[in-house]
């Protein structure tokens, strides 16, 4: 299985187990909550939504990464479109962290 297959089945995973969250507001409130553990935001995302995620995310010290399109997010998610998701439980978080810089 590729890095990509193995990400967006993690991402899959973590939102079965309902510990993920998707949707714009609700990326901002986990962030600003203290709840996320990472956030990914869609390589084709608007520069100013791109800008938005990450300047809230150096602010509260959440790890992000640009990764992906908003559709393989999505579809990974269980959702149509996906432009941002956050990550809410740390062991998800961190192996996700790994396959993607590796």
């Amino acid at each position: 299985m590729d890095k990509e297959k193995k990400i967006l089945s993690l991402l899959g995973l973590a939102a079965r187990g309902r510990n993920l969250t998707g949707g714009e507001s609700q990326v901002l409130d986990a962030i600003r909550k203290g709840n996320a553990r990472l956030v990914i935001i869609a390589e084709n995302a608007s520069d100013n939504t791109k800008k938005k995620f990450e300047d809230k995310c150096v602010y509260y010290e959440v790890p992000y990464r640009v990764w992906g399109t908003g559709e393989s997010l999505g579809h990974g998610t269980g959702h149509e479109y996906r432009v941002s998701i956050a990550v809410t439980e740390a062991g998800f978080a961190n192996k996700i962290v790994a396959l993607m810089d590796e």
